[in-house]
């Protein structure tokens, strides 16, 4: 009969206590069992190792916890997944190598299946994988394409910024010119109205009599 350990934990023990329990986990075993087994190692009692896996050492691994959970959860899943995808295979017998090749010795089936069966439930998901891949295929060129029409929309949109700045500063130039000419005229139109004037007013002369006389 294996001796009870009554010495007090080490490192060891708990590193072998949070490895067994958390592979039960994922595993979807109890932890009953974990502490079974961890006890057996290590030479404590079940009850003892339940005790310092929830006092102490379970504070310390709650992220891995976490994780064993979510694996449990994805082994359940996958395994559901099979069990609708294909039916139940009993047991399949030994293969036995000999000179002309290998030889299926003994295959127990159940629920119908067949090996034509299992052949077209993997070429219906080699199908599903080349469709798959053709439509990966094309979200890559269509990106690709979308890829090329952003840059040339952004050269186009850089091109027509340069256009729109030279049409401003020909604008600003126009408009200095135009605003030089405005000017240029009405001096013109002001020196044409002073020399009408000009012309208009009559002069006059006094002869020897001491009369006016009017010069054309």
């Amino acid at each position: 009969m294996t001796a009870v350990r009554q010495d007090a934990w080490s490192p060891d023990d708990d590193l072998i206590l949070a490895e067994v329990t958390l592979r039960h986990i994922r595993e979807g075993s109890t932890q009953l069992a974990a502490f079974e087994e961890v006890g057996e190692r290590i030479g404590r009692t079940s009850a003892a190792c339940g005790f310092r896996w929830n006092s102490c050492v379970r504070k310390r691994y709650e992220e891995g916890i976490q994780n064993a959970k979510q694996q449990r959860q994805k082994r359940n899943y996958l395994k559901k997944q099979t069990a609708a995808a294909t039916p139940h295979v009993s047991a399949i017998g030994t293969y036995e190598s000999e000179e002309r090749g290998i030889r299926v010795d003994s295959i127990s089936l159940e629920d119908g299946l067949s090996i034509d069966a299992v052949i077209r439930f993997l070429r219906s998901w080699k199908t599903t994988y080349q469709d798959l891949s053709r439509q990966i295929k094309l979200f890559e060129k269509e990106l690709k394409e979308r890829d090329e029409e952003l840059y040339r929309l952004r050269q186009q949109n850089e091109q027509l910024s340069k256009e729109v700045s030279h049409v401003q500063t020909d604008y600003h130039a126009v408009n200095d010119d135009y605003k030089t000419l405005i000017q240029i005229m009405d001096r013109a139109r002001r020196l044409t109205a002073l020399t009408n004037e000009d012309e208009v007013k009559p002069r006059f002369k006094m002869d020897a009599n001491g009369n006016l006389e009017r010069i054309e």
